[in-house]
């Protein structure tokens, strides 16, 4: 691995992607952003915006757009992938060949695998064993990083290292990395968060107030912890930014996709149509179900997970979910 990560490689010309590829060019890197749309790759090549993402929003940064993979990533010293957690294996298919040996692939979606339950840092590692899997995770919003509005995130890789130096590379005055080598606690933190946001969308949604939201985030919270800690998290990870930074941030803001779905479910939309071709991504709705048998598989209690993954099946209502969790056995309040 080369000691400068110079050139960033940016997977995705969505809005998150485009954020992160000017957080990277604001850290003075050389940034290449893959799409593959033609309208986004010449807008972001012509006009310095990507209306389709970030309407309203234009840049002086230099960033190249293109739609051709191998140029994006043989020459990269470090690839950003943004693009949707549920893709994250066929995309890795897809760079591999065209990848450096040991190339950092920083997994920048939030969610865990449908198919086989494995966290995304795993699938990086059974597709392309020589790169270095990392995650970046935090409470961030895309609009936010774009306009270069003060942002906290962690960066994670198992080698500490590594985390550091990709940390170094994205930094700047705007973007602040925090590195770490637990990368299984970012990976939990980010696709819990997702799920639990759901569930505080679908209360407000449903009309049941602030002091029902504040206690779903707190108790998604102990949920998010429990399950960390089975999977050998760090704690100070699980209360961190990647942790409960994000899930605060991510249960109680309308420009979050996960908690816009719950919202929408409350209000009377069915799962069926809010996942159809054409909506926005919530990965919470994907990373549901998975979560919930990763726990069961942990010996792990977490009822509002469970509950989240029975509404997106259509299984039960919200109303349905609500007395089947205030009618739970009682119990002392303790530590996860």
């Amino acid at each position: 691995m080369t000691t400068a990560l110079n050139k960033i490689a940016v997977i995705g010309g969505g809005s998150w992607g485009t954020a992160l590829a000017l957080a990277a060019a604001r850290a003075g890197r050389e940034v290449t952003l893959w799409a593959r749309d033609a309208e986004t790759i010449a807008a972001i090549n012509a006009n310095k915006q990507n209306p389709k993402y970030l309407p309203g929003i234009e840049w002086t940064e230099q960033i190249t757009a293109t739609g051709i993979l191998k140029h994006a990533v043989s020459d990269a010293d470090a690839l950003l992938l943004v693009t949707p957690a549920q893709t994250t294996r066929a995309m890795t298919e897809a760079i591999k060949p065209f990848l450096k040996p040991a190339t950092p692939i920083v997994l920048c979606a939030k969610g865990i695998e449908q198919s086989t339950g494995q966290l995304l840092s795993e699938v990086i590692k059974s597709v392309a064993p020589d790169a270095i899997p990392a995650a970046l995770s935090g409470p961030s919003f895309a609009h936010d990083v774009a306009k270069g509005l003060p942002t906290a995130v962690t960066i994670a890789a198992e080698d500490g290292a590594v985390a550091d130096q990709l940390s170094a590379a994205l930094a700047s005055n705007s973007f602040r990395p925090y590195a770490t080598d637990d990368l299984i606690g970012v990976q939990i933190g980010g696709a819990l968060k997702n799920v639990l946001a759901i569930a505080c969308g679908a209360a407000v949604g449903y009309g049941l107030g602030a002091s029902a939201q504040a206690a779903l985030t707190a108790r998604g919270f102990a949920e998010l912890t429990r399950l960390g800690m089975a999977l050998n998290a760090k704690s100070e990870t699980l209360t961190g930014l990647s942790g409960l930074g994000d899930l605060v941030l991510t249960c109680s803001s309308t420009q979050s996709r996960n908690f816009a779905f719950g919202l929408k479910i409350g209000q009377g939309r069915t799962p069926e149509e809010l996942v159809a071709p054409g909506q926005k991504l919530a990965e919470g709705a994907h990373s549901a179900n998975i979560a919930v048998a990763l726990a069961a598989e942990h010996g792990v209690d977490m009822p509002i997970a469970k509950t989240v993954s029975q509404i997106v099946a259509g299984k039960i209502d919200v109303a349905q979910a609500l007395s089947d969790l205030m009618t739970r056995p009682l119990k002392r309040e303790t530590h996860p």
